[in-house]
């Protein structure tokens, strides 16, 4: 319980709860609140379970499609385990290395109890509603690695990874660490999506490339799954980002409408940019300009306003499409879904303007820091997770290709990883 009031304290100072200091004293449960966060927290799994696994699957080759989706159940089954066993007190609790990274104290979630309040919301709500967060964050590397990597190292890689460099980034940011209160990010652009896109990008360059890639037809199998996909993730970032502000209130109100904007003005300022690149605005584009627009709004959420929003959404959607269509080229990794190129680089984009479009009507402590230096503080929030995330994910793949091995045979990626991993394949 020590780890919620810590953590809603400070987003107290942060302006994001619209409650008062004495309810937050009272501990007092506040029903309206709880519907909002537990619907939030079904919203954000939603994301995961179907709708990135859809999103995803849509984008592989046919004989890839149910390997490609069992990275998201894979990924929601080992992280939920891990979370509730070590991952959430690794994030939210005290320990001798506070700054850097939780302690023990809520093992097996220990001292969590039924009735147990903080704030409006019981405790235990609060841990699963932090659980969907590092479940979606790891279902989003394994973008970068479809088509090649055995599902085996990705469970073992999902394990290490989400306690290794998930819960340290996380308390960083929301658990007490050093970034808490300095480096603004409201619903994740850090923790989820810059954490989640450089890992995949280090993990997609230790793999190495498919054998077809630049060389063989890697069209999508269905656009269909990945449109509904889409439609699936947008939805529930109702919940990712409206339920960040722990209530039912004018924050999480703002969170969606921001959230909504910015959503809508990626998928045309993506379409835009593919009709002057390429004449043609695609469905494909118009489902990546949205996520891209989400993503970089994700940090700014409870920051700014509608201005604000329209120029993340745009600014974040042009920078991805940049990156997909051009930068991936000159990276030269085989970033299979690009998973970096939309999460990743929207994360960044997001976080940095954060601290430029700030709006000192929807967060006044804005007032008391001069953009330069809000501006610093989010730039070392964002090179901070670049750095951490990129080399602890190194280590552990290093790790798991030198032990088990990372990838598949030649002949099991010929054949599919529906078939050679799982003995399964969609019927023709």
């Amino acid at each position: 319980m020590k780890a919620l009031r810590k953590w809603q304290s400070a987003l107290l100072g942060l302006g994001l709860l619209g409650m008062s200091n004495v309810a937050f004293a009272e501990d007092v449960l506040d029903t309206g609140d709880t519907a909002w966060v537990l619907v939030s927290t079904a919203l954000v799994l939603m994301m995961t379970l179907p709708g990135l696994a859809l999103f995803y699957a849509g984008m592989v080759r046919k004989k890839n499609i149910l390997s490609t989706m069992m990275h998201s159940y894979g990924a929601t089954a080992v992280v939920s385990v891990l979370w509730v066993v070590l991952g959430y007190s690794l994030a939210f609790s005290e320990g001798s290395m506070n700054a850097f990274v939780g302690g023990f104290a809520n093992t097996m979630l220990a001292g969590v109890g039924l009735d147990d309040v903080s704030g409006t919301i019981p405790v235990i709500l609060f841990v699963i509603f932090q659980l969907t967060f590092a479940v979606i964050t790891v279902a989003i590397l394994a973008g970068s690695l479809a088509e090649r990597i055995k599902f085996g190292a990705f469970m073992w890689f999902s394990a290490a990874w989400v306690l290794l460099v998930y819960a340290p980034i996380c308390h960083w940011v929301w658990g007490g660490g050093w970034l808490t209160g300095d480096a603004l990010d409201f619903a994740g652009g850090t923790v989820v999506h810059i954490n989640a896109g450089v890992a995949g990008l280090v993990l997609a360059a230790l793999l190495g490339k498919r054998k077809d890639y630049g060389k063989g037809n890697l069209a999508p199998a269905n656009l269909s799954l990945t449109l509904i996909g889409a439609g699936l993730v947008w939805v529930g970032w109702f919940g990712f980002n409206g339920g960040s502000a722990l209530g039912a209130n004018g924050s999480a109100a703002m969170a969606l409408v921001v959230s909504q904007v910015a959503a809508a003005i990626g998928a045309i300022a993506w379409m835009v940019c593919e009709y002057f690149a390429r004449g043609k605005a695609s469905a494909l584009g118009g489902a990546s300009g949205a996520i891209a627009g989400l993503v970089g709004i994700t940090p700014a959420a409870g920051f700014v306003d509608v201005s604000g929003a329209l120029a993340i959404g745009v600014l974040t959607a042009v920078a991805c499409f940049l990156m997909i269509q051009y930068g991936k080229r000159r990276l030269g990794i085989d970033d299979s879904l690009d998973a970096f190129g939309l999460h990743g680089v929207g994360g960044i984009v997001g976080a940095v303007l954060t601290g430029v479009f700030v709006s000192t009507e929807i967060y006044p402590d804005a007032a008391n820091v001069s953009m330069a230096s809000q501006l610093w503080l989010q730039i070392e929030g964002v090179l901070a997770t670049i750095a951490y995330s990129a080399v602890m994910t190194a280590i552990i793949g290093l790790a798991i290709k030198y032990t088990i091995g990372l990838r598949v045979d030649a002949e099991d990626e010929y054949q599919g990883l529906d078939l050679a991993i799982h003995g399964e394949k969609i019927a023709d």
